[in-house]
């Protein structure tokens, strides 16, 4: 086993160099002041030729595949074996912080350095793929580059423009890809063992933990819903109160009780009413219809279920008893995506020799891994992110807690490799 420990002094060299990396690709912006970097922009195109230069050094063969994620090889002992998947996403939101994705494609390359290093090949090869499209920021639809390498491209998706009406094909034809030849990044099934994925945690669990990694048990399932309460408009000064039929204060009560009840079910289940427009919306009139929004997600879809028709129900009941009317349209849905239990054990264990102690936690935020495990099994390691603040560019991790995630990344790739 010695021989798949990396030092702590070995650890803190690849942090820096994380870290130094991390500060290169935020540099590669398609404007100054902060970092934005889109799927299918000149600024992807640089992003991933260094991250191909960093992959190479490295020791890896590299390849840019058809839906224009960079992806690298670090061959197995016998050539040809399967491989396991490392990776992460290179694009960004708009004014972006520079960790979300690039830290889990960096992290990554940290492990092949260390065995190339030590000319060291595994049973496996080891594969590292940096995604084009996680954020879905220039044209609205997600995950693009992890469906390419599962082959579920809807053929729709060409035809998608972005902001300024160019769509996905003529995008593609710009940087110098084929939208006719997308299927030709799809992976045949047998080709990888797993993928593994390292990200900094969208929020606030391991730090209130004082941790610096923790082990994904599932990314949450999330369901989002139009609501509306329809009562009757009145004058708010000639209609008695016992008359009412308030649309607004039976919204109320229902977000009182989404709160409560959400609440009750368990830290991991969450519910959030984000949005609310009142109807007709003056001083002096009772509101005769709201209409509201609510997010409920969770890890698991069954609790989430049994969440979702619970607060649905009693906003009936609430309508019912005063006399509204209440309905709800689901417009988005994404089912819970549960870590192999495999995956988890090994990275649990890595975790524990690094840090003494392993915490388990779901992930509130969508990934790659996502479209990834309708293919593969997938594990994810979190790394602690100062107070959960993501998407923005006061993101913030310590090269203390990279080092760590960079020996756990290590020591869980050799055991699974080997295993």
């Amino acid at each position: 086993m010695s021989n798949s420990l990396m030092t702590a002094s070995e650890a803190q060299s690849a942090a820096a160099r994380v870290m130094a990396r991390c500060d290169a690709l935020a540099e590669i912006s398609e404007n100054e002041e902060g970092l934005t970097r889109v799927y299918l922009s000149p600024e992807q195109l640089r992003a991933n030729a260094r991250v191909a230069e960093w992959m190479q050094a490295a020791g890896m063969t590299t390849w840019q595949d058809a839906v224009g994620n960079i992806c690298g090889r670090y061959e197995s002992a016998e050539p040809g074996a399967k491989a396991l998947l490392l990776g992460s996403h290179l694009d960004t939101v708009r004014n972006a912080g520079r960790y979300d994705g690039m830290l889990g494609v960096l992290s990554a390359i940290e492990t092949v350095q260390w065995l190339h290093e030590r000319q060291q090949r595994l049973p496996l090869a080891i594969e590292i793929v940096g995604f084009g499209d996680e954020e879905g920021t220039r044209f609205g639809i997600t995950l693009l580059g992890s469906r390419g390498i599962t082959g579920t491209w809807p053929e729709s998706w060409l035809a998608h423009p972005d902001g300024n009406g160019t769509t996905v094909a003529e995008a593609m034809q710009d940087v110098g890809l084929d939208g006719a030849k997308i299927m030709q990044a799809a992976r045949d099934v047998n080709d990888i063992a797993a993928y593994l994925e390292l990200h900094i945690e969208q929020g606030p669990c391991l730090e209130q933990e004082d941790l610096a990694l923790g082990v994904v048990t599932a990314i949450n399932g999330a369901r989002r819903l139009n609501c509306c309460f329809v009562g009757e408009a009145g004058h708010a000064g000639t209609v008695p109160m016992t008359h009412r039929q308030d649309a607004l204060a039976a919204a109320a009560e229902w977000m009182v009780f989404v709160e409560q009840t959400t609440r009750e079910q368990g830290p991991q289940l969450v519910a959030t009413v984000g949005t609310l427009s009142c109807l007709p919306g003056a001083v002096n009139v009772i509101p005769g219809e709201v209409q509201l929004s609510l997010d409920v997600r969770g890890p698991q879809d069954e609790p989430l279920e049994r969440l979702q028709s619970l607060l649905l129900n009693q906003a009936e009941a609430i309508a019912r008893r005063r006399g509204l009317t209440f309905t709800a349209n689901e417009y988005y849905r994404i089912a819970a995506t549960a870590c192999d239990a495999r995956l988890q054990q090994a990275l649990s264990h890595a975790v524990e020799t690094v840090q003494g102690r392993s915490l388990s936690l779901p992930s509130g935020a969508g990934h790659d891994a996502i479209a990834i495990a309708e293919r593969w099994p997938v594990g994810m390691l979190f790394v602690r992110n100062h107070r959960g603040i993501s998407h923005h560019p006061a993101e913030s991790v310590q090269a203390t807690d990279v080092a760590q995630g960079v020996q756990a990344y290590v020591q869980a790739v050799c055991d699974l490799a080997r295993g």
